[in-house]
């Protein structure tokens, strides 16, 4: 192609967003090195700061989600929807992207509409099992909806619904490759400083980090340590100070707001204990981990339940339902006293793996144009 196209992508409010947006632009330059990227975000939330910080440029829309327990909050909506729509115009007519690829969020909704309605060809990406709202709505003139799970023709035309996988940060991906070496998984559990002859049960809440979670472990961290167990828990920013102030140092526990080698992380777990978002499920997929999952029910439709039942019908994983957390203890007891089940639910999840999702996303971005 003799000019250099010109992409935007659309999609943010939290992580689940973001993150796939970032793997669907960067896989976008390593097909197209001269391709002209830009983002649209929503002002005030995470995008703003994750995007550039990622080497992309962002617009940002005065939009909002809608409040449903506040209501009153909503008055200004129709403004913002009109002025970000205003704003969307503007930027498309300056910048005339080849293509628009949104992965949901508040900022997706008005940029892809108004696109589909200058006739630019659009692209969705789906991380959820349970379609979210905006992505159904702009699903009708999408060129191509991507999806990471099956039976997703419910909510979207089926001739246009292609089963890719949710993107997977490359270091991840690399892991569905071969399955790990008992000297690989050794090797990390001793880089991260714990023994790599006892198991360690990784606890994953979520960059800001779970209540619900973070409690559990709180209670039960202290018997899994008596009884040999190990702990790796990444607690959220959210509760740093307050978890400072409750837990008794120990030598097989550690914690932390973040956890930024996650491909060490992965590779050290015996048994990981997590949310259910899209994209933590896609990278558990490839890394072929037994996991415990405790899905949020504070996300819109509900759809972390939706995700973790997906992998429960399938054999893939064992759910634990926030108001039966208590349940958690036996659930990571049992797995660890039975190997047979571990692998048994590492198999399945493994066999569920996409790595190669950004490149078949990025494919049907190309058919788009």
């Amino acid at each position: 192609m003799s000019k250099a196209l010109t992409f935007i992508v659309s999609g943010g409010g939290t992580g689940g967003h973001i993150f796939p947006a970032v793997s669907i632009a960067d896989g976008i330059k390593d097909r197209f090195p001269h391709a002209e990227i830009l983002f649209i975000g929503a002002l005030g939330r995470m995008e703003m700061e994750r995007v550039p910080s990622a080497g992309y440029p962002i617009v940002g829309l005065p939009i909002s989600g809608l409040q449903r327990k506040q209501w009153a909050k909503n008055f200004s909506l129709p403004l913002k929807i009109v002025a970000s729509l205003w704003k969307v115009y503007r930027t498309l007519r300056r910048v005339r992207p080849d293509v628009v690829i949104g992965t949901g969020g508040y900022a997706s909704a008005p940029t892809l509409w108004m696109a589909q309605r200058m006739g630019i060809p659009t692209v969705i990406q789906e991380q959820n099992s349970y379609a979210g709202i905006t992505n159904q709505w702009v699903a009708p003139r999408a060129k191509a909806i991507c999806v990471a799970y099956g039976g997703m023709e419910k909510w979207f035309p089926s001739d246009r619904v292609f089963l890719t996988g949710n993107p997977v940060r490359n270091v991840v991906a690399h892991l569905a490759d071969a399955p790990q070496k008992t000297e690989d998984k050794k090797h990390a559990a001793s880089a991260l400083g714990f023994d790599p002859n006892r198991p360690l049960v990784v606890v994953l809440g979520g960059s800001q980090g779970a209540r619900a979670i973070n409690q559990a472990i709180e209670k039960w961290a202290p018997l899994w340590l008596a009884d040999g167990i190990q702990v790796l828990w990444q607690c959220g920013a959210l509760y740093k100070t307050a978890l400072q102030k409750s837990i008794v140092p120990h030598p097989d526990l550690q914690w932390t707001p973040f956890l930024d080698d996650m491909l060490t992380v992965y590779k050290a777990a015996t048994l990981v204990v997590s949310r259910a978002g899209a994209g933590t499920l896609s990278e558990l997929a490839c890394a072929g981990l037994p996991v415990v999952l405790i899905p949020s029910p504070n996300v819109a439709e509900d759809h972390q339940t939706h995700n973790a039942q997906a992998l429960v019908d399938k054999n893939a994983a064992v759910m634990v339902r926030e108001k039966d957390i208590h349940t958690v203890d036996s659930a990571v007891r049992q797995l660890i006293q039975d190997e047979a089940r571990r692998e048994a639910l590492a198999s399945a999840i493994r066999s569920l793996a996409k790595p190669r999702a950004t490149e078949e996303i990025v494919e049907h971005i190309v058919q788009a144009l």
